[in-house]
């Protein structure tokens, strides 16, 4: 009995292996995939690292947003398209998703993928400062947001003096040489001011060949001078004279400036020279100045500690599913993201709302509208709240129609969905600009005038959205304000809306005589697929019966009127008949069927409607009656 129980291991060495064991299992568990989102008050970032390197992460894009405040003097900084930030804890992860250029994945520590409707930035976290690989292209993101129309040098410059940035947990530092252009500069002659300032690189020459090219090493160093001479209020004036009153840039750099361009570039080389210099001696026990020998400049940050942010866990298939959503924007990982997310949809236990909109954009990038509706309406038997399919159902409606040259189909849910997006985030310029046309389609002329200045004050140069305006002034008649943004948008930098607005000043004096734009030339249809007889059909093969005569479009001016509804007459439903008053008038206005009327500011159509607000648009058919074509109840 005695030898059995020395036999026995002791105590410590049992609680020395438990312990072993349980540190075993949790480093097993700590390599094992984990997801967080941890959000702060105006980003949020999806990460598979830990807490603190995720945070940090975040933290670095409030601060750099401060600091973009700041430079371009502003209290409140847009961001009119959904930001999102994705962080991958290893090279290998990041590997797996980077952009592919000449068959090798990008070097950078993070890429930048744009969009229409939302913006991506992907950092690989075992890098350090990640995050000021895509400095450059955050400045420039937000500067579009926050700026109005400049030219190349100012946007470069600003970039590139903005990729400078050095952050720490309490301050950040600025101005330092970004890509060794002080060197570039003492080596080459300069071009003349009038020719930088006209000089456009156009988007094709890429930041490998050409960022070291002597326009951006000068457009870094004027905008330097720019901003610590505090000279942006000078700028603004110089580029309100060259846009809006279209003087010569040898007159507005003058009138701008109070210097010849000669004058202004040897002030720049002055400033150059300054920036070589040693640094100052300062007095023992004295700050040095917060521009140091190179022109560094100290700007307050919020420090880490004491920006607030929340931390939610995120499952495992939710988390693919938002990286492959991220992936299939990527042409060269496009199918491989698909395949994921086909994966993650093929099980009921992983199918989730955010895979099945992810698919649905990538079949909506084919035209594949069909496809398209069908998963966004299995992504609404999942989660029928999710802003984003609200707004994909609102994008697959309005491609369609874009597609097709057709009226959208179903209008009134496609604006349901647009300001159920809205009261998401009203600050989503992309969704106020489509239910702007939305509305205009529908015939609230004043409700799409009001939606798309929005759109315009949160993104003021997108340039769509400007021709968008353009289109609503001419259907509210507001001819004079129509020509003046035409004739500023025929020279706009975009090729698309400059042809456009150049195609829609020509047909005006049409549109103002016969309410209609001269037709575009017809495009040629593909000839339509040949159907399978059903059986009833093969029963009438013999006598095929000829095709049913194309229905003439009423080309009766559309006419607007606000004014009251005093009732409305369903006696012969579904056609109804409203009679709505204004001032004096009263008119008859009737519609054949009321299930289908264009409806704005309600969901359905009622016929017990009595003294009610409204604004109708309508085809006149005698002096006190006509055809209803929408009714917006206000």
């Amino acid at each position: 009995m005695t030898d059995r129980i020395h036999s026995l291991p002791s105590p410590s060495i049992v609680v020395t292996l438990a312990l072993l064991l349980c540190l075993a299992l949790a480093s097993a568990r700590s390599d094992e995939p984990h997801w967080i989102r941890i959000s702060t008050s105006h980003f949020s970032v999806v990460t598979d690292a830990d807490q603190n390197k995720g945070r940090d992460a975040v933290v670095r894009f409030e601060q750099m947003r401060t600091v973009l405040g700041q430079l371009l003097v502003r209290n409140r900084i847009n961001l009119p398209e959904p930001l999102d930030l994705i962080a991958l804890r290893s090279d290998e992860e990041y590997a797996k998703l980077a952009p592919i250029r000449q068959g090798h994945t990008i070097a950078d520590a993070s890429f930048f993928i744009p969009g229409e409707d939302r913006n991506y930035f992907v950092l690989n976290l075992s890098k350090e400062e990640s995050w000021r690989a895509i400095s450059h292209d955050f400045a420039l993101l937000l500067l579009n947001y926050n700026y109005p129309q400049t030219q190349a040098w100012f946007d470069e410059g600003f970039a590139q003096y903005f990729a400078s940035l050095r952050l720490d947990n309490k301050q950040g530092q600025i101005g330092g040489d970004p890509e060794s252009f002080i060197a570039l500069l003492g080596a080459q002659p300069w071009l003349p001011i009038p020719d930088l300032f006209t000089t456009s690189p156009g988007i094709s020459a890429s930041r490998e060949s050409s960022h070291h090219t002597l326009f951006y090493a000068q457009s870094w160093i004027v905008m330097h001078y720019l901003l610590n001479q505090n000279k942006l209020p000078e700028t603004g004036t110089y580029f309100d004279l060259i846009q809006n009153q279209h003087l010569p840039v040898e007159q507005a750099i003058q009138k701008a400036y109070s210097m010849t361009s000669a004058q202004l570039g040897q002030a720049v080389k002055d400033y150059l020279h300054s920036l070589t210099l040693p640094p100052p001696v300062t007095e023992k026990g004295k700050q040095p100045s917060a521009r140091g020998a190179a022109g560094n400049q100290a700007l307050a940050v919020t420090p880490a500690d004491q920006i607030g942010s929340s931390v939610e866990k995120i499952p495992e298939a939710e988390a693919q599913a938002l990286v492959a959503e991220m992936s299939v924007r990527l042409p060269e990982r496009r199918e491989p993201a698909m395949q994921e997310l086909e994966a993650i949809t093929s099980q009921p236990k992983t199918d989730n709302v955010i895979a099945r909109r992810g698919l649905a954009w990538a079949h909506m990038e084919k035209k594949e509208f069909d496809s398209a509706v069908e998963e966004l309406g299995k992504g609404a038997e999942l989660a029928p709240k999710d802003p984003w399919l609200h707004y994909y159902l609102a994008l697959v409606r309005h491609g369609a129609a874009q597609t097709s040259g057709h009226r959208t189909q179903g209008l009134p849910n496609m604006i349901q969905d647009l300001r159920l997006v809205l009261s998401w985030d009203p600050e989503f310029a992309e969704a106020r600009s489509m239910l702007a046309m939305a509305e205009l389609e529908g015939g609230g002329v004043h409700a799409a005038m009001d939606s798309m200045r929005a759109a315009i004050l949160l993104s003021p140069r997108n340039q769509t959205y400007l021709l968008n305006m353009a289109q609503i002034y001419m259907a509210g008649k507001n001819w004079d304000a129509a020509t003046a943004m035409l004739n500023r948008l025929k020279i706009s930098p975009d090729p698309q809306v400059a042809k456009s607005a150049r195609e829609q000043l020509e047909g005006l004096p049409m549109l103002k005589k016969y309410g209609v734009l001269p037709q575009a030339e017809a495009k040629p249809q593909p000839e339509p697929e040949k159907q399978t007889p059903q059986p009833d059909e093969e029963a009438g093969a013999d006598h095929p019966e000829q095709p049913p005569a194309q229905p003439q479009p009423d080309k009766r001016a559309i006419r607007f009127l606000k004014g009251k509804l005093i009732v409305v007459d369903c006696s012969q439903a579904p056609s109804a008949i409203l009679t709505v008053s204004a001032g004096t008038r009263l008119l008859k206005l009737r519609t054949e069927n009321y299930k289908s009327l264009t409806l704005i500011g309600a969901d359905d159509f009622s016929c017990e409607w009595r003294s009610v607000p409204v604004a109708v648009n309508y085809r006149a058919g005698g002096k006190a009656d006509g055809e209803l074509v929408s009714v917006e109840v206000q």
